[in-house]
């Protein structure tokens, strides 16, 4: 019996035959393929959860600067601003946490890479603070990090989740796209509504470009991730009402991929286009290079 899978599709029936969630399905896929036990894969995960809680805890409660000093304690702002927000507060709470676990990434903290360092606040920013809010326990929180390694693996394996080699889109939007099918299968979606909200997440987000100013996952890294948890859940939100998405996951994925290919090579994470070759920009990193330059 293989439990192996490459596609959304076959993420389905796999779940179906054996009427198992998308969590189960990865942590068998991840046994067979690693032969490690349950035990070892799971108290792995764990271990992830924690370091992500921890990076968000760490974001909010103190002031983060970025290596550069160009960037940072906007976290701890949102926080703060959180029950004002038109958001409403507990949107801004993932928002601001979204910005916690970037900017302790920015400034050479801890934090777990889901899918890349990049887009490492999506993930723990939506399962974490949502968690929280729909009372999860840390168990169904591990569930729901599994989920989004078999949305994460399939789009790794049939497109990218590199900037450099998709854009923006194949880091940020891969991010969204995990974090919206492991919310949904934890409020109780099945897998197809699941990759519904994972399509949905990553339509949003089709074409975006990869454009870091002074090539520093600092700007406009940081508040990527904040629209990006922001996208999650509101495709997951999308979904579970019952929202279709015209476009199956698999072909949205496979869409994405075609459109990174056309992508300019300045618009993938080489700093020559886009943001970075905006005139401040530009003064940013030539500062940054000859810091004898700041005045």
């Amino acid at each position: 019996m293989t439990y192996q899978f490459s596609t959304g599709e076959e993420l389905i029936l796999l779940c179906a035959e054996h009427n198992i969630t998308m969590a189960e399905a990865m942590i068998r896929a991840e046994m067979q393929s690693s032969e490690l036990s349950r035990e070892d894969i799971v108290d792995e995960m764990r271990k992830n959860l924690y370091v992500m809680r921890e990076s968000i805890d760490e974001g909010i409660t103190s002031r983060q600067l970025t290596m550069t000093g160009q960037l940072g304690g906007d976290a701890e702002l949102l926080t703060r601003y959180a029950p004002k927000a038109i958001m409403g507060e507990h949107m801004a709470q993932v928002v601001a946490a979204a910005l916690a676990v970037t900017e302790v990434n920015a400034s050479m903290g801890k934090i777990v890479a889901a899918p890349t360092a990049g887009a490492s606040g999506i993930l723990p920013a939506v399962l974490i603070v949502c968690g929280d809010k729909k009372g999860f326990t840390d168990k169904q929180l591990i569930d729901g990090l599994f989920a989004a390694g078999a949305v994460g693996m399939i789009i790794a394996s049939r497109a990218s989740i590199s900037g450099a080699e998709g854009g923006c889109q194949a880091e940020t939007g891969t991010a969204a796209a995990m974090a919206a099918a492991a919310l949904a299968e934890l409020c109780g979606a099945s897998p197809k509504i699941a990759l519904t909200a994972a399509a949905i997440a990553l339509k949003n987000i089709m074409g975006l470009v990869c454009d870091p100013v002074a090539g520093l996952v600092e700007c406009p890294c940081i508040k990527r991730n904040a629209i990006g948890a922001a996208n999650a859940v509101l495709s997951c939100d999308m979904a579970l009402a019952g929202i279709t998405s015209l476009i199956p996951f698999d072909e949205v994925v496979l869409a994405m991929r075609s459109v990174g290919r056309l992508m300019h090579p300045d618009l993938r994470e080489t700093a020559k286009a886009g943001l970075a070759a905006t005139p401040t920009a530009l003064n940013i990193a030539k500062t940054l290079q000859n810091p004898s330059l700041d005045a």
